[in-house]
């Protein structure tokens, strides 16, 4: 081979192994700019340049690997986003606190990320706490949903408590406080008691002696009407702050505890008594909860306890996402959503099944940091970031929407040679062997913009002409302007769900038995989560 064919076929072979295919064009560019030298050589080039293209078009893969050049690996300098110090960590023990009514969902994961890496930061402690002192909001199930939603985000909680085996404990500190002259018990009408407190005015109840409020509690275990109160100070001048009730009756069942108890804690009480009995020594939430630390101050103040340390961080807007627990129940109860995975929904058990990665939940908040400003979730942001942890290892793969069927015809078989991904040569090529009168299925909406006699490229396969529903051999060289569809042989239906519930139904390629449950990429339409017939949208 002479030196000028040479070096146009080792250009040419580096250009096809890197991008699929060389280009007459681009390689003379690159061979006048790589040898100046053999500009004087035009002439020869131009005669020669066709014949050394289709040569290295027709190599296979495994002919071209050898050729691809070598990625310089960049001295990237690590950047590391820290979120801000805690104070006073020689010991760190924090928890993460939802209520039982349901899953965790896409809100309650940035107080469990923040929550978590502050707990790997400093070497602590995680607490999970069920909060389920409310027995008419509680779904039995989600005790151990809760859990596996932990399990999956790769988060251990050192611990699991749940309330309403504690009632005991949220009785005798309570008795401390009526004996100390911080709350009181009422049956009064309940709107009379709060046009008080609007007022600043004490309810009569408010100042008898602890003996008699001793007495009340005692009787709300039994068969007693009322509420207990912790007293603050009638004078704040935030009314959301003067007096706050402590307990209720429900008389309701409780899905644990059954009729064992009648007089409940509420979330501030019981918040303030476990927090300390815990030991929590920082407790991290949004700023809506700026009024509800006030109020567990009370109880911090009157049983004579040191505070932890409280960080308020700004409120978050996640547009055009439900994440009412309640209306969520509800919508699956009247089947509107098929259950709390339904892959509509912003559950973590439904984000998981659309092929969300955990890590891009911790990521993402961490990200976001603890600035008290308010933020608004971006979907942009955190579809970009999934797709970091997902694209490497996401086989492509060819779906026809709405297929219309077309017959092939060539005078010998041909092969599809496609990658199961660009830039993993190790994990080898979709192959399939496409004989003369064979089915081709291409999409419905690409079909419609055909015109008779159009010449058209099957992706990764050859060029075929279009008449009528047959589609005729016309080479395999690439032919400059033609249009490259993404084409199936086998009829393998599935269904594309996208997260608004709209379903198109198309084909797939037949090699996905052994990719049931994994997430790739449908060429060209986004990456999907495989679940037998149907295949759910994640983003592009």
């Amino acid at each position: 081979m002479s030196d000028l064919r040479q070096k146009l076929a080792e250009l040419a072979m580096s250009e096809a192994a890197q991008y699929g295919e060389a280009k007459s064009k681009s390689v003379i560019g690159k061979v006048m700019g790589k040898y100046p030298e053999l500009r004087s050589s035009a002439k020869e080039i131009m005669q020669i340049i066709d014949t050394v293209i289709d040569e290295v078009n027709s190599m296979s893969a495994d002919e071209l690997q050898p050729y691809l050049p070598v990625k310089k690996a960049k001295a990237e300098k690590e950047v590391i986003r820290e979120l801000p110090p805690l104070d006073n960590t020689d010991l760190v023990v924090l928890r993460f606190a939802p209520g039982p009514s349901g899953p965790l969902h896409l809100g309650h994961t940035r107080a469990l990320a923040l929550n978590n890496y502050y707990k790997n930061r400093y070497g602590g402690k995680l607490i999970l706490r069920l909060e389920d002192t409310n027995p008419n909001a509680i779904d039995p199930e989600a005790y151990s949903m809760i859990k596996s939603d932990l399990e999956w985000l790769g988060i251990s909680a050192d611990e699991v408590v749940v309330q309403s085996d504690r009632i005991q404990l949220y009785y005798d500190e309570i008795r401390k406080i009526i004996g100390k002259g911080g709350a009181y018990v009422t049956n009064s009408d309940a709107e009379e008691w709060r046009e008080l407190k609007r007022q600043s005015k004490a309810h009569p109840d408010r100042e008898r002696p602890s003996e008699v409020q001793l007495s009340e509690f005692e009787a709300l275990l039994s068969d007693g009407e009322g509420i207990v109160v912790i007293k603050t100070d009638l004078d704040d001048p935030n009314p959301a702050l003067r007096d706050f009730v402590a307990f209720r009756i429900v008389e309701s069942e409780h899905p644990k505890q059954s009729t064992k108890y009648r007089l409940w804690p509420l979330y501030n009480y019981a918040v303030a008594i476990d927090d300390h009995h815990l030991g929590i020594t920082h407790v991290l939430r949004g700023k809506d909860h700026l009024n509800n630390t006030l109020k567990q101050n009370w109880i911090y103040k009157y049983l004579e306890w040191d505070e932890p340390e409280y960080i308020h961080y700004g409120l978050v807007s996640i547009p055009n996402t439900n994440l009412k627990t309640s209306k969520i129940r509800e919508s699956i109860q009247n089947k509107e959503f098929s259950g709390w995975d339904d892959c509509r929904l912003a559950t973590l058990k439904g984000l998981a099944r659309r092929g969300y990665r955990p890590e891009t939940f911790l990521k993402y908040w961490e990200n976001s940091g603890l600035k008290e400003v308010d933020i608004k979730f971006s979907w942009q942001n955190f579809n970009a970031m999934n797709k970091d942890f997902i694209d490497s290892d996401s086989r492509r793969l060819f779906f026809v929407a709405n297929p219309v069927e077309f017959i092939i015809e060539a005078d010998e078989a041909l092969t599809k040679d496609a990658p199961w991904h660009p830039d993993k040569p190790e994990w080898g090529q979709r192959e399939e062997a496409i004989s003369s009168g064979s089915t081709i299925y291409l999409q419905k909406e690409d079909v419609n913009s055909f015109k008779e006699g159009q010449d058209i490229r099957l992706k990764n396969l050859c060029n075929v002409t279009v008449k009528g529903n047959k589609l005729i051999f016309a080479g395999m060289k690439p032919q400059k302007g033609s249009q490259i569809l993404q084409w199936c042989s086998s009829n393998t239906s599935i269904d594309l769900v996208y997260p608004d519930g709209n379903v198109v139904k198309g084909i797939v390629e037949d090699n996905i038995s052994e990719l049931d449950g994994a997430t790739v990429q449908f060429e060209r339409v986004g990456f999907v989560r495989l679940e037998g017939k149907k295949a759910f949208f994640l983003h592009r």
